[in-house]
């Protein structure tokens, strides 16, 4: 989510996707070679699984300002409920985090919102969202993510992430510290990871924060096209050993596995992104991350973009249209980590 330098970024996409965002991305640093993905071949299992009143209970609720200068108040926990923002469906027991889509803004005020936190932090392992709905529309931006203290240093893992009217989601890894940490160019091997790299050097800084990213070719991996799909599933594997792979499987595409909770995700599909432990030290720059799930408006990203995003007048202006924010929810059936 530090997305400073992804305004400077996002007009390279705009040849092929409208409002999509797939930056140049910086210059890469030397790198050795990606190598074979290598999946362990393991069944996990089961650490941590948070499902409708644990997001409420067992994460907690960001109410500071948005560090990526969106135009947002993040709610509190209390406020939130009291708001309808977030709340578990009765029904399937879903969670719903939602934007405001009911009040009057002015014109480039801050819109009610929602970020939670696990209050747990992790150092690898198998981590799985299944969402039934993620926000959409104009000025959105919406992501999964994982971080660890003292940002950059101890890395950043974006899972789900866009804006706008992005068609595809992108993944992107942030490292800090002057361990080596970059990703192969797509094409290096065709067995690696189906996307588009964006950029190779994961490098990041306050003010070069773009990463190495890659988009996923699949157009039910985000927005518009994720919600026509019934939603899906995001998987990302963090080993230290091996490297961090992501996968995104649409509703009628789960493994059998995964379904049953017994995932071994070396009998998994390609998947949409990987970064070889063989040219990024992954211990020495990803550890002690919590999970955050969060929905910004305008901001660093989306309100660059928006000029180029083919969405109707400007970022600060769709604040103020309440009900471009219906659908600007997420939907979370669970979310759970595997060892």
């Amino acid at each position: 989510m530090h997305t400073l330098s992804k305004l400077f970024l996002a007009a390279l996409s705009l040849t092929t996707l409208v409002g999509a965002h797939h930056p140049s991305r910086a210059h890469s640093r030397h790198r050795r070679t990606a190598g074979r993905r290598q999946s362990p071949n393991k069944t996990y299992k089961i650490q941590d699984f948070y499902q409708g009143e644990d997001f409420i209970n067992d994460w907690d609720f960001f109410t500071g300002s948005d560090p990526t200068s969106g135009n947002v108040n993040y709610q509190s926990k209390s406020e939130a409920q009291s708001k309808g923002l977030a709340y578990v469906n009765d029904c399937d027991n879903s969670t719903v985090l939602a934007v405001d889509s009911t009040s009057t803004v002015a014109p480039g005020g801050n819109r009610d919102s929602v970020r939670i936190t696990s209050q747990k932090s992790y150092n690898g392992g198998l981590f799985v969202i299944d969402a039934a709905n993620m926000p959409v529309g104009c000025s959105t931006w919406p992501s999964f993510w994982t971080v660890g203290p003292n940002w950059p240093t101890a890395g950043e893992i974006d899972i789900i992430e866009g804006v706008n009217n992005q068609a595809t989601n992108q993944m992107t890894l942030h490292s800090g510290t002057s361990q080596s940490c970059t990703i192969a160019k797509s094409g290096v091997s065709a067995d690696l990871f189906t996307g588009q790299v964006l950029g190779t050097n994961c490098f990041s800084t306050g003010n070069a924060d773009a990463g190495c990213g890659v988009e996923d070719t699949d157009t039910s991996s985000f927005g518009y096209g994720f919600n026509n799909a019934q939603g899906g599933v995001f998987a990302l594997l963090w080993d230290n050993s091996a490297g961090m792979s992501i996968w995104h499987f649409a509703r009628a595409n789960i493994p059998a596995d995964l379904t049953a909770q017994t995932p071994n995700p070396s009998t998994w599909s390609t998947p949409a992104g990987f970064w070889s432990a063989q040219s990024c030290d992954i211990s020495a720059n990803f550890y002690d991350h919590q999970m955050v799930i969060d929905t910004t408006i305008c901001g660093n990203w989306a309100g660059g973009a928006y000029s180029q995003s083919g969405c109707p007048g400007t970022c600060s202006e769709m604040v103020a249209n309440a009900s471009n924010y219906a659908d600007a929810q997420w939907v979370i059936n669970y979310v759970a980590v595997y060892q």
